[in-house]
């Protein structure tokens, strides 16, 4: 169902619904930079890039594509880290009607090698010399050398080409392209700027990698249309980030909940750095927001979405606590974004609805809904179900409409028959004050199928003086006994992706 007519929206002072008014990034960006051409564009460390100067960097970088021969349609890869040159080459791409293949810096040859040629990137703009090369390759340095534009090279580019072709995570398979289009990317900086409240007087926090979705929507693109400032410090850390948002006022931010880990165990400063902070990508424990507002005496407002939405589908409207499902004590992961179709569908037959209050599977669409997997239409087709996108993820919706994110369906534990999600194993153990990160995976038991086993990182002060059967014994007094953990494994830290999840799989291993 739509919530275009659920009344209890009005409360949160949110638009339920937004005019499909179709627009392109290059289009809103290049507004901006004629309307406030000398506002800051990008703080990048303790220098200041202004509008007028990054749409000067993204022209220069448009003509040698144009003297390349690179014009509309064509693939052209970004493999470096949270640096200016990023958000110029994206723009000067699109100046050209190309497609930008944001690219994770980590990736080694084989990984590197397979994402140019999945995506047939004939340009590759690299950080430092690249493992792999496309037909062009141009690193920063000579990036930054590249000459004024003499001609015009400015291509027409319509709302429904392609913006980004940015590679899921591979959990399920080989990485897959989903391919999103400018409209799908500026109605979405639309719901940031309504729902999160984003104004002329903001300041982003570019805590979350700029190849990742969070980076380029909240990022990148809200920076470029909105025309609001873009801190960025080449890769995450966490002194670092939180001495630059107190430098240049940071009011705003959007980040996995391990960022925010890393940021409450910075010694130091404990006034907030952030007025409007959020956190997706993976679920949040309540117990760490709670912790969070003692740290900075801010809240992590909730948010969810995937690659194939372009970033958010639900979130918790700037200003509201979202509830704490009192079943599965999931924190809500939000409301539905406004033009969203979002249900929750049954795990044996996604063309069933589940009733109020029961798990299943999230399935939605709308116009922040990606095109399809590039070159993969029998992948995009078993992905979608009557038109509705199959996440993957398992969630419950409440009576008014809230949704609750259980865990991802591939995740599920089954315990001598009994189903297990490891999410709410892992949010009790986050409630121990030695707790600093959890993670939850189902292993080999002859007895029962599989045991619950649970992977811990100490904080500071804890190690040595937290037992395993502590943390046994702590969760048996607040969970049926079949979801406790029975075993605990101490580790330094959790394995993560560049974007901060913590890899299940890599436990597994």
């Amino acid at each position: 169902m739509i919530y275009d007519s659920k009344p209890w929206l009005k409360l949160y002072q949110v638009p339920h619904m937004l005019p499909e008014d179709p627009a392109t990034i290059i289009d809103g960006f290049e507004a901006t930079a004629a309307r406030i051409p000398n506002s800051p564009a990008i703080y990048y460390f303790d220098k200041v890039i202004s509008f007028a100067e990054l749409d000067e960097m993204a022209t220069r970088f448009a003509a040698q594509l144009a003297a390349w021969g690179i014009g509309h349609g064509d693939r052209v890869a970004l493999w470096m880290q949270n640096d200016p040159q990023f958000a110029a080459a994206q723009l000067g791409a699109w100046k050209r009607g190309a497609i930008v293949v944001p690219l994770n810096p980590m990736y080694k040859q084989k990984e590197l090698a397979f994402h140019l040629e999945d995506s047939g990137a004939r340009v590759l703009v690299c950080g430092e010399e690249p493992p792999a090369r496309a037909e062009f390759t141009i690193s920063v340095p000579e990036f930054d050398a590249l000459p004024p534009a003499t001609a015009d090279i400015r291509v027409p580019v319509s709302p429904d080409d392609v913006a980004y072709l940015v590679y899921t995570s591979g959990t399920t398979g080989s990485p897959k392209g989903a391919m999103n289009l400018h409209r799908n990317v500026t109605f979405n900086v639309e719901v940031f700027r309504q729902w999160m409240r984003l104004g002329e007087s903001d300041v982003i926090l570019g805590l979350a990698p700029l190849f990742h979705v969070t980076g380029l929507v909240p990022q990148l693109a809200a920076s470029a249309i909105l025309g609001l400032p873009l801190i960025l410090f080449h890769r995450f850390n966490a002194k670092e980030a939180l001495r630059l948002a107190y430098q240049w006022k940071a009011t705003f931010c959007v980040a996995a909940i391990t960022a925010y880990i890393a940021l409450m165990n910075e010694p130091g400063e404990r006034r907030p750095f952030a007025v409007k902070c959020y956190s997706g990508g993976a679920p949040v424990a309540p117990s760490l927001t709670q912790r969070f507002e003692e740290r900075f005496g801010g809240y992590v407002h909730n948010i969810y979405g995937l690659t194939e939405s372009t970033s958010p589908s639900h979130a918790t409207p700037m200003g509201v606590k979202g509830p704490v499902d009192p079943a599965s004590g999931a924190l809500s992961i939000g409301l539905p974004i406004p033009n969203l179709d979002s249900k929750v569908v049954s795990l044996e037959d996604p063309s069933m609805d589940v009733p109020v209050g029961e798990a299943g599977e999230l399935a939605m669409r709308g116009p922040m809904m990606f095109a399809g997997y590039w070159n993969k239409p029998d992948e995009t087709a078993r992905a979608h179900h009557n038109g509705y996108f199959r996440t993957g993820d398992v969630a419950i919706m409440d009576e008014n409409g809230w949704f609750y994110l259980v865990d991802r369906k591939k995740d599920m534990i089954v315990a001598s028959g009994f189903k297990v999600w490891p999410r709410e194993v892992e949010d009790v153990l986050y409630q121990h004050p030695a707790v600093r990160e959890a993670a939850v995976i189902g292993v080999p038991d002859e007895y029962r199928g599989e045991t619950v086993k649970a992977f811990v990182a100490l904080n500071s002060g804890y190690e040595g003086r937290t037992t395993e059967q502590e943390l046994i014994d702590f969760s048996r007094e607040r969970m049926a006994a079949f979801k406790c953990p029975r075993q605990v494994q101490f580790i330094d830290e959790l394995p993560k992706t560049a974007t901060g999840k913590f890899m299940r799989r890599a436990l597994r291993a």
